[in-house]
């Protein structure tokens, strides 16, 4: 462990997703960075489903490697079982998943944080936030440790996962930690409260971990994985580990049955969580409670690594009496023996709605304080590395006295992301799904590279390798695009393909690229048909990239231009800036609730004001009227 000083640019608190991402993202930008955690061992530690990705989240993992950031690398070298979701559907909400191995995504992790140039790493709990007040505005100064005492700082990032005077419940036992076997933070919530910050409580939860060799695997089916699994991060040209297969089974009436014996020991039903859980990811007692016609729930069986017998129960989340979970288990298939290895718990913790937050992630209140992953009221291990590499981008931009750095929603489901937690009333946990993206045919997981590489680069993120393979595959897709626009193929050539993909047959030559656009027709095999592929040398993963990043633009080119030019309108909106000092009160025609909704958050543009709730399109238009003025 690095030595640890008095003074640096940037403290980060926390070690999870959030934490890793915002402490290497301002180490690379040359701010000396302090991360904190009560733990080292805890580093990069996957506190619930050992898996990155899913419906939307894998948006964002790409959408942080594509940046600069390390969650895509790190999903590759840890990964187990890749799945890419939805592909039965369109291209727009595609999305990669990895099933990881717990202790070697953490262990990997740990090892870039302590090879990390600027960054040191201290194992300590904060007990106090410092600040004081310059030219008139509150600003970070530092924080006091247990046993550190204080160290100094011009920046602090907040990543304080579900630690924050955390609560773990089973049944009516309870116990304070904000993960199985580790402590609370007792120190950071006073202090932000004391600074005026509002506060509030919400709720997660974790299924039991099972035994592997007490599964009846007979019984099951199997899930495997992709035949050839795609890399999360776009620097890696191939996933070499050993894959292994997933597992699924249901619950049925008579799990439901004595689950519900449980109800009156539920901490949940009872009224002892006060905290909001996540309303997509219910506990088991509530999907059975919610849900009451439905027969049976799926369970996903999910192997926590290649070396432990740890199986994640995914799906059956629960703070239940421990013999109430192990019976309710052992109703299902294939578990009807099963040996319980770590039973079931919900966390109940403190946040801070990030409405008092800016674009930025830095705080209203206090200069020089970021807030980012769960503290913001999110959910998930992608939604808190996005925050977190934009708390970290924006840490270094404050202390080099640089713009903040902002992506908007036309650009990123990171901008979607950051753009919600800041003007929509977060009271449950926030999840990301494809549908919060208006313009997700853009904003597509194949091509977060091309949207956001370069703008990592230019901000110091992504080295010249990376830069230079997206030169490559831009390169590649241009050739491409030409060649199946100038291009035709004979029907003597072509026909048995399109037959064999219940497509008509053409009678005269025809340009690829109108051949491309039928619905069962892939460009990959009219290059081959056509024996056009050894003459462009498609082999390598940039060129597989550019072939379906073509075929894509010509199946969707309707669809694409049309959302170019929404967002166009949704541009100009955006261009039109709202004074920080601007009195809404003064403004007579708007509504009530909208003085009072913009008041509190001070959008920064116009477009940010539309989408506040409680603010009309009415308040909007007069809004126009007054900035035009």
């Amino acid at each position: 462990m690095k030595q640890t000083k008095n003074k640096y640019d940037i403290i980060v608190i926390g070690c999870g997703h959030a934490g890793i991402e915002a402490s290497i993202a301002s180490a690379k930008l040359g701010c000396k960075t302090l991360l904190v955690t009560m733990s080292k061992d805890s580093i990069g530690r996957m506190s619930c489903n050992p898996s990155i990705g899913g419906t939307a989240k894998g948006q964002l993992a790409r959408e942080v490697d594509a940046l600069g950031g390390v969650m895509g690398k790190l999903a590759d070298l840890s990964g187990i079982h890749f799945r890419m979701l939805n592909t039965s559907k369109g291209p727009a909400v595609w999305s990669p998943r990895s099933q990881n191995d717990r202790e070697l995504y953490a262990r990997k992790a740990r090892e870039l944080i302590l090879s990390q140039t600027n960054l040191d790493l201290l194992e300590d709990s904060v007990d106090e936030i410092l600040s004081e007040y310059s030219n008139e505005e509150r600003k970070i100064t530092g924080i006091t440790t247990t046993y550190h005492g204080q160290i100094n700082c011009s920046v602090l990032v907040i990543c304080a996962g579900t630690f924050l005077r955390s609560l773990m419940h089973t049944g009516f036992s309870q116990t304070v930690g904000g993960r199985f076997g580790e402590k609370s933070s007792s120190g950071i919530s006073p202090s932000l409260e004391k600074l005026g910050f509002e506060i509030g409580r919400l709720k997660t939860g974790t299924p039991p971990r099972i035994d592997i060799d007490s599964i009846d695997f007979s019984s099951i089916e199997l899930q495997p994985g992709d035949d050839n699994p795609q890399p999360f991060s776009f620097q890696t040209e191939k996933i070499i580990n050993a894959q292994i297969p997933m597992y699924l089974t249901h619950t049925n009436e008579k799990t439901h049955e004595i689950l519900r014996k449980g109800f009156e020991r539920s901490p949940l039903f009872t009224g002892i969580i006060k905290g909001k859980g996540p309303r997509y990811c219910p506990s088991v007692e509530d999907k059975i409670a919610r849900f009451s016609d439905k027969g049976s729930h799926h369970i996903f069986l999910e192997p926590e690594g290649y070396k432990t017998n740890f199986v994640y129960v995914n799906g059956f989340s629960t703070s239940l009496p421990q013999e109430i979970q192990l019976y309710g288990m052992r109703t299902i298939a294939g578990l009807e023996n099963v040996k319980m290895l770590r039973h079931g718990y919900a966390v109940e913790y403190d946040y801070f709605p990030s409405y008092q937050l800016k674009l930025s992630l830095e705080t209203k209140l206090v200069g020089g304080l970021f807030h980012a992953g769960q503290i913001n009221g999110t959910s998930g291990y992608e939604e808190a590395a996005a925050q977190g590499l934009i708390a970290g981008i924006n840490a270094a931009h404050y202390v080099h006295n640089k713009e903040p750095f902002i992506l908007k929603r036309s650009e990123a489901y990171i901008g979607v992301l950051i753009d919600d937690l800041v003007n929509l009333l977060i009271d449950e946990p926030y999840r990301m799904f494809t549908s919060r993206a208006e313009y997700r045919l853009l904003l597509r997981q194949d091509n977060a590279d091309r949207r956001l590489t370069k703008i990592g680069y230019n901000i110091g993120l992504v080295d010249e390798v990376a830069k230079q393979r997206l030169d490559k595959k831009e390169e590649m897709i241009t050739r491409l695009s030409q060649f199946v626009n100038e291009n035709t193929i004979a029907p003597e050539e072509v026909n048995d393909y399109l037959k064999s993909q219940n497509e008509m047959p053409i009678t005269q030559r025809e340009p690829i690229a109108k051949l491309v656009k039928r619905s069962n027709v892939k460009l990959v095999d009219l290059l081959s048909v056509a024996h056009f592929e050894s003459g462009l040398h498609l082999k390598g993963r940039i060129e597989k990239e550019s072939i379906e990043q073509v075929e894509i633009d010509l199946k969707y080119d309707g669809y694409i231009s049309r959302q170019k030019i929404d967002v166009e309108k949704f541009e100009k909106s955006e261009n039109i800036t709202v004074p920080e000092s601007f009195d809404y009160t003064r403004v007579r025609s708007l509504s009530a609730e909208g003085k009072e909704k913009l008041s509190h958050i001070r959008p920064q543009t116009l477009g940010q004001a539309s989408r506040i709730s409680g603010v009309t399109p009415s308040d909007i238009s007069v809004l126009l009227v007054y900035l035009h003025r």
